[in-house]
């Protein structure tokens, strides 16, 4: 398995993101479909990194994208490869290409999934990846409340 890169998702990577999506976000931001993923992807659209089995199944997605002048990022990672350093190794490739990286974290476990069971939070993982954790700055969707987190590239001590 390696990371690939991409401008543009097919139809079957957006369906199997969009399912990845509903399994492992709370059920209160799920997606209607791959529609509402393109609609998603209108406000953002830049590069698609993937991680992809044997079996051509997405098992991880990262996207980077300029939104109000500032480097974003999404990430989704299934639960397959989770805790096995493909999250790091996403996050370290768009380090690479980025001097800055801004995304949204769920900061809580309260949260139902689709399948009945409680979303756990990422936040420990953005902690130790050396991301700024800024629990104030905060946007709410559906009722659920999320906190930025930031990279940035330290500078160079002389």
């Amino acid at each position: 398995m390696e990371i690939t890169k991409t401008e543009i998702l097919t139809s079957n990577q957006k369906a199997q993101i969009v399912d990845l999506w509903n399994r492992e976000y709370p059920m209160d931001l799920s997606l209607a479909g791959v529609s509402a993923f393109d609609e998603y992807l209108e406000k953002l659209s830049d590069k698609h990194y993937l991680l992809v089995s044997e079996q051509d199944r997405i098992l991880a997605w990262l996207v980077y994208f300029i939104r109000d002048g500032e480097r974003c990022f999404a990430m989704l990672l299934d639960p397959k490869v989770q805790g096995r350093g493909v999250g790091s190794a996403l996050l370290d490739h768009a380090k690479e290409y980025n001097s800055d990286l801004i995304g949204w974290v769920i900061d809580t476990d309260e949260h139902l999934k689709n399948d009945g069971s409680y979303y756990k939070s990422p936040i420990g993982f953005y902690e130790k990846a050396g991301f700024e954790i800024l629990a104030d700055v905060v946007t709410k969707k559906n009722g659920i409340d999320g906190i930025r987190v930031r990279w940035k590239v330290k500078p160079n001590s002389v």
